[in-house]
């Protein structure tokens, strides 16, 4: 543990950083999971939930908590994705 004042303050900002971040990310993998969930049962509100996943990954690489080319490499292959399954539904 640290004894210098401005270092005790530091870990506890990177603690409450950390908590915030892992949240963040908890919610990323969510939303882009229940976009898949749902183009696969053939839901109707697939591009919704879809905007909504695309939204909260601009979010995230704006604020910092992923990589900007992260967020573009998720949101091509949620889209890539959703795209195969829809060419399977429809045939």
């Amino acid at each position: 543990m640290a004894n210098i004042k401005s270092q005790i303050k530091r870990n506890k900002q990177n603690e409450k950083r950390r908590v915030r971040n892992k949240a963040v990310r908890s919610e990323l993998k969510t939303r882009t999971k229940v976009v898949t969930t749902a183009a696969e049962q053939g839901a109707e509100n697939v591009e919704e939930l879809t905007r909504l996943a695309i939204k909260r990954l601009d979010k995230a690489a704006s604020k910092r908590v992923i990589h900007k080319n992260q967020a573009a490499r998720r949101k091509s292959r949620l889209v890539k994705q959703l795209t195969k399954l829809q060419a399977a539904a429809s045939a």
